[in-house]
């Protein structure tokens, strides 16, 4: 019989491909002997994920997995693409620093500007843990926490706790070397700024006088009125002095934040012993909110400012209320002056 020789062009295609399959085949055989033998090792030879779920290879698992199964298990510590594939970027850990008060100081402002920094990861809402939800267990709080790798710094804000008599105590709890940021402000202006933020939510709260004063024509100040005690500094910070010293505390001028907000945001790096990465290139100062803003915030390439609730106008107050208001808080002003070593010029 007649048998046509091979073309040379089909014989080019042919063997290379023959080759290919021979050499898959090989691969895979070779695969499934390692792993055959691997389901039938001894107990003791057999670690990590597989020792504790001795099931899981007779489910018939697929290569990655097997391929998985083989790797032995990392001294602790030590981290390597596939653990971090498998446990998230990092672990959740207790916030070494935070940000305890003071509302309507420009707490906000501070954490976002600091979130640009990356080695600071900071939980987004207030978690009021050691005021509201002390109860839930640090396990509950730390649960809150964003993800941190080694070297970074886990931070939240909750402007309530430098005013909450229980708080200082219940941190000190956690962790006595935990850094703590106070944002101040001319407690004039912040009560000012408290009372416009609730009006906003309640239009029918009675005037900013009427709550001001006990007797308007004596000119006595209702100080049992939250927003008035806020202002009295000293008075909470002696509070947190009993557990904290004062190398612990760090107090931001809410003025200097909007006037010279890398100044500042200088002095808290320096503070969490961080380099000085957030520097004025990342501000710009938006002239109709009256403060600034990031040109790119945190995993964004957009600029970004502070939602619609901040920059709020004040209503019109009288003038002798103000001053009035001034008198009142000037001794407790040059008090706190006194204990943090720094005049903030609010007089």
């Amino acid at each position: 019989m007649d048998v046509s020789p091979v073309s040379p062009v089909r014989r080019r295609i042919v063997l290379p491909l023959c080759t290919m399959i021979f050499l898959c085949l090989y691969m895979f055989y070779s695969c499934a002997g390692s792993c055959a033998s691997l389901q039938g090792s001894a107990p003791s030879q057999q670690s990590g994920l597989l020792s504790q779920q001795p099931g899981l290879l007779s489910q018939q698992p697929g290569l990655l997995s097997q391929l998985l199964l083989r790797a032995e298990p990392r001294p602790s510590g030590e981290d390597t693409s596939i653990s971090s594939f498998y446990s998230g970027s990092g672990s959740k850990k207790l916030p070494q620093a935070i940000i305890i008060g003071v509302k309507k100081g420009g707490t906000r402002a501070l954490l976002e500007f600091l979130r640009v920094h990356p080695d600071i990861r900071a939980v987004g809402a207030e978690p009021h843990f050691f005021d509201r939800n002390y109860d839930k267990g640090l396990d509950w709080y730390r649960d809150l926490m964003p993800r941190t790798l080694d070297g970074q710094i886990t931070m939240e804000k909750t402007p309530s706790y430098f005013v909450t008599k229980e708080a200082p105590a219940r941190l000190s709890a956690m962790s006595k070397d935990a850094k703590l940021i106070v944002v101040v402000r001319d407690p004039v202006t912040r009560v000012i700024s408290d009372y416009t933020q609730t009006l906003s939510k309640r239009p029918d709260i009675p005037t900013f006088e009427s709550l001001t004063f006990k007797n308007r024509t004596t000119g006595l100040i209702d100080i049992s009125w939250s927003a008035i005690q806020i202002g009295i500094y000293a008075k909470h910070l002696e509070n947190w002095l009993q557990y904290f010293p004062m190398s612990q505390i760090l107090f931001v001028s809410g003025e200097r934040l909007i006037t010279d907000p890398a100044g500042e945001l200088g002095r808290v790096q320096d503070f969490l012993g961080l380099k000085r990465i957030i520097t004025d290139k990342h501000f710009y100062f938006n002239k109709t909110k009256g403060f600034p803003c990031l040109k790119k915030a945190e995993g964004s390439s957009k600029p970004h400012c502070l939602g619609k609730t901040k920059g709020r106008t004040h209503p019109n107050i009288d003038p002798k209320v103000v001053q009035r208001l001034r008198e009142f808080y000037r001794p407790f002003n040059m008090k706190f002056y006194q204990m943090t070593g720094h005049d903030f010029g609010w007089d």
